[in-house]
């Protein structure tokens, strides 16, 4: 455990981590929520991890934050946060599939109920394309919490492309720009890529004017 609390937003996470579980339990008796917050941190901080760290954690949790007004059920869209990415191995494809699954053995043994926890694994899938159906708020204000990173300033956007490559450096550089560019094309051909009215106010033009950049350089 001594990676998690190495982390400076470890103790924070720990904290908005255990007001979930307990807002969500609804004053029910249950396990210790910290000791599942160590175990999800442990898992933010594997090695193999550049992109998909703590810091990506806690950016979505804030994301979320930001666009609560928005959810049907903020805290499940909290739950998913955790779990999106829990399960991390850039060299497999079944990522959020694993991830989901995590979710839907832990939030039961913290006293999470039935329809929460199935809610909770069904958003984590939906990360694998972010492209939630219409009128699915919940989704749409997690896909929008996990895609705020496109939005970043020039610089900020440059460091989130350059660890996405380095969690794939053991793709040879060309195989890697003909993936990457696919990624970015299905991103920029989605109708929109923020759902939320505040994500797509915010974030909009300028994830759009990011990825166009990074497609163009990819493919010079």
């Amino acid at each position: 455990m001594a990676a998690t609390h190495e982390h400076p937003s470890g103790p924070a996470l720990r904290a908005r981590w255990q007001e979930t579980v307990l807002r969500a339990r609804g004053g029910a008796p249950g396990p210790d929520p910290l000791p599942y917050a160590d175990e999800l941190l442990r898992r933010w901080s594997e090695p193999q991890r550049r992109y998909h760290t703590v810091d990506h954690l806690t950016a979505v949790l804030d994301r979320v934050d930001e666009l609560a007004a928005h959810a049907e059920d903020a805290d499940t869209v909290r739950f998913a946060a955790w779990f999106h990415d829990a399960v991390y191995r850039p060299d497999r494809s079944e990522n959020e599939e694993r991830s989901a699954q995590l979710a839907e053995r832990a939030l039961p043994e913290l006293g999470v109920d039935g329809a929460r926890t199935a809610q909770t694994a069904r958003l984590v899938r939906l990360t694998a394309g972010h492209d939630p159906a219409p009128g699915d708020r919940d989704g749409e204000v997690l896909c929008d919490a996990d895609l705020a990173v496109l939005a970043g300033a020039p610089q900020d956007y440059a460091a989130y492309a350059a660890a996405v490559r380095q969690e794939y450096g053991f793709v040879p550089d060309a195989a890697f720009r003909d993936g990457r560019a696919a990624v970015l094309r299905q991103l920029l051909g989605l109708p929109r890529l923020f759902r939320t009215p505040l994500g797509h106010d915010r974030w909009e033009t300028v994830a759009r004017r990011n990825l166009t950049t990074e497609l163009e350089l990819l493919t010079a």
